[in-house]
């Protein structure tokens, strides 16, 4: 019987390349966004029904899960991609900020996840899917709030998957890296200029991210280690993704916290 999938945040990047490529290999796909209103494309396509889903609205997220079930009798796979990233000095980050970050990649992967827990224990089957990063598993100046929430998935869903595994519902980390989509638009800066002892790392931070866009992967190359993870049927739990999640993540298991630190501060220009 053909599968379904529910994708959250396919309005753009990662998550619709996600949508198409599960359509395009023969899934049933409940493509969700905030504002579904306007979008042409994803509808348009066979066996996909585009819903209203907001990860920090849980009414939403229970919606969308009903109407998935009922437009194609179950879901299969849950995919939690939907997030963005808080970045500057945490002494500048409002608090409101802070709270969004964790409210968004945390508490809405969470809720999600409770939303389609009792539909999967029916079945004795699901997968659910969390998009992390290798954010997740080393870190980078500047990156706190990020770093911390997808450090928390990663926490999440290890423990997770002791609980349900005998329940025959697998647990899936997919950990990218760099990826050529416009997260940048999701993405929330914050500085104070009057704190001047931060500036100088900041400006010297900032001009290495530019350049590690360079070894960005494209979502589609993304997409297939997510659907990889979506039809894997052991209890691996992740799912590197792209070249650079791949050397970063060797480079890391492979130094000391004095050696790992010691790099990253060099990379950034930062005092070793």
């Amino acid at each position: 019987m053909t599968k379904t999938v529910l994708i959250t945040g396919t309005s753009s990047g990662l998550g619709r390349a996600s949508a198409k490529l599960f359509q395009r290999r023969g899934w049933n796909v409940v493509a969700t966004m905030r504002n579904p209103d306007a979008e042409s494309e994803l509808a348009s396509l066979d066996r996909v029904l585009v819903k209203r889903l907001d990860v920090e609205d849980a009414p939403s997220i229970a919606l969308a899960i009903d109407a998935g079930i009922a437009e194609f009798g179950g879901i299969d796979v849950l995919v939690n991609n939907a997030g963005f990233g808080a970045f500057g000095a945490l002494e500048s980050i409002p608090i409101e900020t802070i709270r969004r970050q964790f409210e968004v990649n945390v508490i809405g992967v969470l809720q999600a996840i409770q939303a389609i827990l009792p539909h999967f224990r029916s079945r004795k089957s699901g997968v659910v899917v969390n998009v992390t990063s290798t954010s997740g598993r080393m870190t980078f100046p500047f990156g706190s709030l990020y770093h911390g929430s997808k450090y928390a998935i990663e926490g999440v869903s290890e423990s997770l998957q002791f609980e349900l595994a005998p329940l025959g519902i697998h647990i899936k980390l997919v950990e990218p890296g760099a990826i050529k989509t416009a997260f940048g638009n999701s993405i929330s800066f914050s500085n104070d200029p009057e704190i001047s002892d931060y500036q100088p790392l900041l400006q010297a931070s900032m001009n290495t991210y530019g350049g590690l866009t360079g070894a960005a992967s494209p979502p589609e190359l993304i997409a297939e280690q997510i659907l990889a993870a979506a039809e894997d049927g052991s209890r691996r739990l992740r799912f590197p993704a792209g070249e650079d999640a791949f050397r970063q993540l060797a480079e890391r298991d492979g130094a000391s916290d004095e050696q790992y630190f010691a790099t990253v501060a060099r990379q950034f220009g930062l005092p070793v």
